[in-house]
């Protein structure tokens, strides 16, 4: 399948979030998407602190994060002194302009490295474009649908990874993306991802209406 992504000039090192590295997780393949990767995924030392958060909701995904690092897929890294300093910019101000620590040292590490931000929180994207218009942003999408994890897994497995983290975790899917997601997983399928917007679930084709006709 041909899919659009925007991480197809991606800075190294790529740099997770907590979102997104909890979305990996859930798509039950996250060593063979990142092997596919032809960038190094890194993240923050803030976010194995939040994962363990997880852990009195009964999740795993603290256990999970570990077993990639021990198996050298992921890297946990430290902020430097300038990313301190971006770091607390994002932090302190009011609550609509500011970050929790996961985002905030992820985009901080990103500009310090001059990388690119793993982000799907909307708030951290909008702040981004704000106020760090040249900082590299993808979402979980455009790793799931980069053209090297789509050749290495092969659409049926690629499918299943995908479903997993809309189901198992809260991975949101952009327009410019919905097309590609619902041609992957397939109607039924989205059907049954309270994640979708509404029309996909309805397996109806995006960008019409009822009778089938092309709105604009």
């Amino acid at each position: 399948m041909e899919a659009r992504t925007s991480l197809i000039k991606v800075s190294s090192p790529l740099v997770a979030d907590t979102s997104a590295a909890i979305n990996l997780i859930a798509t039950g393949s996250a060593p063979d998407i990142l092997r596919a990767l032809p960038v190094k995924l890194v993240a923050v030392d803030t976010v194995p602190g939040e994962l363990e958060l997880g852990r009195v909701r009964g999740r795993a995904d603290a256990d999970r994060f570990q077993e990639l690092v021990a198996a050298g897929f992921l890297e946990v890294v430290q902020l430097g002194d300038t990313g301190a300093q971006y770091f607390e910019r994002l932090v302190v101000g009011v609550a609509a302009e500011t970050l929790d620590d996961g985002e905030a040292a992820t985009i901080a590490y990103a500009l310090e490295q001059n990388g690119t931000a793993l982000i799907d929180e909307r708030k951290a994207t909008r702040l981004c474009g704000s106020r760090f218009p040249g900082l590299r942003l993808c979402s979980t999408v455009d790793i799931l649908l980069h053209l090297e994890v789509i050749r290495q897994l092969g659409a049926e497995t690629l499918a299943g990874a995908v479903f997993n983290a809309l189901i198992h975790a809260r991975m949101g899917v952009t327009p410019e993306h919905l097309e590609d997601i619902v041609r992957l997983i397939g109607t039924e399928r989205a059907a049954t991802c309270p994640r979708l917007p509404r029309a996909a679930r309805m397996h109806r084709t995006i960008g019409t209406d009822e009778t089938g006709s092309t709105r604009g």
